[in-house]
């Protein structure tokens, strides 16, 4: 059981995930970011989710735009509201500031704490943008996030890009290539670890099957599948089922700017070449393998409330 810091976009396979990770996990806190929706109303969705789930942990409120981009609009597949506009949501979106918990929570318990990041990744590139000391005090940074191809796995935004990565590439190419200690969960995995929509069901929690309609509805129709993909559920994975996951070592960059913006890219070649935008960078961990369905049964024995 790690300490974990939840930085959350939540939308509905981020709410799965902090569903998951409040099972198996010591949650210290829960920063919301923009992403699925705006910081807005992914704080107020954290308050919600947390009450309906009878989850406890604090809220705090972190950033509401990229680094350098112009903000964008929040994405519409996770409902109106990001968690399936199943329920009214009347909580307050002030919260204290989330760089600010994360920076002091490092410095406090060093070598102690796991962010666990599966939205945009502005939040953790403020930090140590701000207090650099913390890069060798974070015990793990888990992210879901980025594509590189493996068995046809691509980008879900571009051709190229994941959405985390593409919403904020600037932070992501400071993240991926720090000394923090990285460990990414890109689509190359989570795309092979699915649930079908009866299963969602039969776990027997109203909550997660009220918020996933319009998910489950938007992939009937676009992909002909009646499901959804645990995307942001396999950080959690990670950190239960290390053993289900294979893992290559590389230095990680993020493309910036032009048709390849938010394409995460690693180093293919120990060969020589006059300009390499991996020199001196540290090696990070990247899962491209992974046993589904291990994956699947220890999720479904952790979550599914028995009648």
């Amino acid at each position: 059981m790690r300490t974990l810091i939840f930085d959350t976009d939540i939308g509905v396979d981020d709410a799965f995930a902090l569903a998951y990770a409040a099972k198996t996990q010591r949650l210290l806190g829960i920063t919301t970011v923009f992403g699925n929706v705006s910081v807005h109303q992914a704080t107020k969705n954290a308050r919600l989710f947390c009450e309906k789930m009878g989850i406890v942990a604090p809220v705090y409120r972190g950033c509401s735009r990229p680094l350098a981009l112009a903000p964008g609009t929040p994405a519409k597949l996770h409902g109106e509201d990001g968690l399936g506009d199943a329920f009214e949501n009347t909580y307050s979106d002030q919260a204290p500031g989330a760089v600010q918990f994360i920076i002091d929570s490092v410095r406090a318990q060093p070598h102690e704490i796991t962010l666990v990041a599966i939205g945009p990744l502005t939040n953790i590139a403020s930090a140590i943008n701000q207090a650099p000391d913390i890069i060798s005090q974070v015990k793990e940074l888990v992210i879901m996030g980025g594509a590189f191809g493996t068995d046809g796995h691509a980008g879900n935004v571009t051709p190229f890009s994941e959405f985390n990565i593409w919403k904020d590439p600037h932070a992501a190419d400071q993240v991926l290539s720090s000394a923090l200690p990285v460990i990414l969960l890109p689509l190359d995995v989570t795309h092979k670890v699915l649930i079908r929509g009866e299963e969602v069901h039969q776990l027997n929690q109203p909550v997660l099957s009220a918020i996933c309609r319009p998910y489950l509805a938007y992939s009937l129709a676009k992909e002909g599948f009646d499901g959804m993909a645990l995307h942001d559920t396999l950080t959690i994975s990670w950190l239960c089922l290390p053993q289900a996951f294979t893992l290559t070592e590389s230095p990680l960059r993020v493309i910036t700017e032009g048709i390849a913006s938010g394409q995460t890219v690693r180093k293919l070649s120990a060969l020589a070449s006059r300009e390499d935008a991996f020199r001196d960078l540290p090696t990070q961990r990247i899962a491209l393998q992974v046993d589904a369905q291990a994956v699947r049964t220890h999720f479904f024995n952790t979550l599914k409330i028995n009648d």
